[in-house]
């Protein structure tokens, strides 16, 4: 009885600093604090999830680069770190639901706040959909039977595209019903989703470097002409669609016991992670290509591989892990995105937001904002049903949305730096760079953040409508930016009004 006494008693008191450190900024625990250290770290990497974004997109990349393409990994996760480091300091400091939204509005103002937060929000939708369709690039090589709609299974297909969205749907709808049960039960899919991508990863890179064709040199050009320098540039969109989304772990601060610790070592933890295991898997694959020159890297990639190289029962294993791994990134997404919804709302800065901050008594989730943002997702789905575009429409304007809200907060941070104002007061015992090393960090994490926005921005009609189908295809990003803003005023004004 004694044992079971102090372990309740420990957990009141953890309660308790938790709920007090909140409150310091205005908020209640309403939610449910469950989560730990492993959990908080399977969050981030669920969302980058290399193993299903990797097979999804290094056709794209290999399509563009070449081999040489494997360089522009690195390039993309120099940036992406400074903003993780960045990020960190900023988890430290305010370990509050709604991270990038609330890290800009104090670091600069309300306005600019709500913006990150509305991009961010219809970044993290659009992610829900585009991470969801990729169960078209492994479920029909698992069992022919989920190719529904017969024919080509190719995402850039239209028999591909439309049973993708079905696939989609269907893996959202799931992903929706495991959140409904709480955080506990969608940490632990999570965390089963994280082993079977590390457990998966391991294997593949086992067996791709088991089966090579060629020696690691050929992530010098492997003997392919090399690329030429705009075709370099549209290259890195492939490590640019993948290396983001390491913030998650933050959007769950209201549910992380000791999130000022625990949260930005997972920020860190899972970009390092990504990183070295996303390198050694394009590299793996590079090296164990039957052919460089065929087309077929460019057109199915790493799952052309791995069919080569593999048969029968251990292929469909590794597809299947892919497959999990890519449900747990759809949920890890979906909940980043239910609690930017949550803590906007809690502020009143959405439409129905005395609705959408309802809190489910049994779970402690925030369950309307859920079911919100998985009929939007798959609304967005079903829009461009049997469009063979809809992949790179959606990874274009995700990334867009996400980076443009990454530099309305580093951004602004390093505004603080140059004027001398320490922009991360509150939790420097926790994790600080310094005043120095923070202050180039930051620029470098602005410089290159800007450079990644335009480059993945940049109108390509071989990128957004390769079949030269649809005019606007060619500037979807910039329209969808032009209108994303336009939208957002309105109801950023509404709101102002409404609030007085």
């Amino acid at each position: 009885m004694s044992g079971s006494q102090n372990i309740s008693s420990v957990k009141s008191v953890s309660d308790i600093s938790n709920a007090e450190d909140l409150a310091q900024f205005g908020y209640g625990q309403e939610l449910r604090r469950e989560l730990g250290p492993f959990a908080s770290f399977a969050s981030g990497f669920s969302f980058v999830s290399i193993l299903s974004t990797i097979f999804e997109l290094f056709a794209t990349g290999y399509g563009f680069g070449g081999p040489l393409f494997f360089w522009t990994w690195p390039i993309v996760f120099i940036g992406q770190f400074s903003t993780a480091l960045c990020f960190a300091e900023l988890a430290a400091s305010y370990p509050v639901a709604g991270a990038v939204y609330q890290w800009s509005r104090r670091l600069s103002n309300d306005s600019i706040g709500w913006f990150a937060g509305w991009f961010m929000l219809i970044g993290y939708i659009m992610s829900v959909a585009a991470i969801a369709i990729a169960m078209q690039s492994v479920l029909p090589s698992v069992w022919s039977g989920f190719q529904i709609i017969g024919g080509d299974t190719a995402v850039g297909s239209p028999t591909g595209a439309a049973n993708a969205v079905i696939l989609g749907t269907a893996t959202i709808f799931i992903c929706s019903l495991i959140s409904s049960l709480g955080v506990r039960a969608t940490a632990t899919a999570t965390a089963i989703g994280v082993y079977c991508e590390i457990i998966g990863l391991v294997i593949l890179l086992v067996v791709l470097f088991t089966h090579t064709s060629r020696g690691p040199s050929v992530v010098m050009g492997g003997g392919v002409p090399a690329p030429t320098f705009w075709s370099f540039l549209s290259s890195t969109l492939m490590a640019a669609y993948v290396m983001y989304g390491f913030d998650s772990a933050a959007e769950l601060s209201e549910e992380t016991n000791n999130p000022r610790r625990t949260t930005p070592k997972a920020i860190i933890q899972c970009l390092l992670v990504s990183f070295f295991g996303g390198a050694l898997m394009v590299m793996a694959a590079l090296m164990a290509a039957p052919s460089l020159t065929d087309g077929n890297l460019a057109k199915d990639g790493v799952s052309y591989v791995l069919s080569s190289v593999t048969s029968g029962f251990s292929g469909h294993i590794l597809f299947a892990m892919v497959a999990i791994s890519i449900l747990s990134a759809t949920l890890a997404i979906q909940n980043a995105a239910a609690r930017v919804m949550f803590s906007m709302a809690r502020d009143n800065r959405l439409p129905l937001s005395s609705f959408l901050t309802r809190v489910s008594a049994r779970t402690a989730t925030p369950w309307i904002a859920t079911l919100a943002v998985t009929v939007m997702a798959i609304s967005l789905l079903w829009v461009s049903y049997g469009d063979p575009a809809i992949f790179s429409a959606l990874c274009s304007v995700t990334t867009v949305t996400i980076y443009f809200a990454y530099l309305l907060v580093t951004l602004p941070m390093l505004i603080l730096r140059i004027k001398g104002i320490n922009p991360v007061s509150g939790g420097m015992e926790y994790f600080y760079l310094g005043r120095r090393k923070g202050l180039f960090v930051n620029i470098v994490s602005v410089v290159i953040g800007v450079i990644l926005l335009v480059n993945v921005a940049w109108p390509r009609l071989s990128v957004f409508d390769p079949g030269n189908t649809h005019w606007y295809l060619h500037y979807f990003p910039i329209i969808f930016m032009f209108f994303g803003s336009i939208s957002g005023f309105i109801v950023y004004r509404y709101k102002q009004k409404q609030n007085g």
